[in-house]
């Protein structure tokens, strides 16, 4: 539970800057990137459609989901700026009924959740049954999960509590909760830098990608 508050007053804090960061020029490319390699692996219906994590809804608004959850408020009141019904509460204790999600979208959130195999197994009871599990993760054994790690043990307030799971761990918890992998999309191959370029994005899950979506239905 420490980490937990720590992690949500670290966002507390830190929503605004965070948020700003996006409209970057370095943080649109990421992003436009990163939002290349979901598209194509989120489902169109049936709806609605939940992100678990939602922060300030950059995600949801873009791939157009009606749904967003997350702890800490103030990312919260930016998404619903963009048009997202928003739900404060944890990932690992959805407010949801059963069966109740054609999608459920969990971005870059894993990492920081107390009990992922929880937020996986929540993500499982609120699926509808034809419904898919897509979640985005910077695994750890990539140079970019490999710099946020530095990141976070130098003391950085966002990183700091993350735990990154390598892509084999991912691929165990997410069969672990009860899915089925049914795709995969990568992208950031290339390295970190403060001159990012921009790439394609990458079919199946790439070793070494900074970035990858899995899809996934229940079994």
């Amino acid at each position: 539970m420490g980490a937990q508050r720590s992690r949500a007053s670290a966002f507390e804090e830190l929503a605004a800057r965070y948020d700003a960061w996006y409209d970057t020029a370095h943080g649109q490319l990421l992003f436009s990137l990163e939002l290349a390699c979901l598209r194509p692996l989120v489902p169109p219906g049936p709806r609605p459609r939940l992100e678990v994590g939602v922060g300030s809804g950059r995600f949801a608004a873009s791939l157009g989901l009606e749904i967003g959850i997350d702890p800490v408020r103030s990312p919260l009141r930016l998404a619903a700026e963009r048009s997202v019904a928003v739900v404060q509460g944890a990932g690992e204790h959805l407010p949801f009924g059963d069966r109740t999600f054609g999608a459920v979208v969990i971005v870059v959130t894993l990492c920081f959740a107390d009990d992922p195999a929880a937020l996986l197994g929540e993500a499982r009871r609120v699926l509808a049954p034809s419904g898919r599990l897509v979640a985005g993760v910077v695994p750890l054994d990539s140079a970019w999960g490999r710099r946020y790690r530095a990141q976070g043990r130098a003391g950085h307030p966002c990183y700091q509590n993350a735990r990154f799971l390598t892509l084999a761990e991912h691929r165990r918890t997410i069969a672990g909760a009860g899915f089925t992998i049914t795709g995969a999309c990568s992208t950031l191959t290339q390295a970190p830098s403060n001159d990012p370029v921009g790439e394609q994005a990458h079919e199946g899950a790439v070793p070494g990608a900074g970035f990858v979506v899995f899809q996934a239905r229940l079994l």
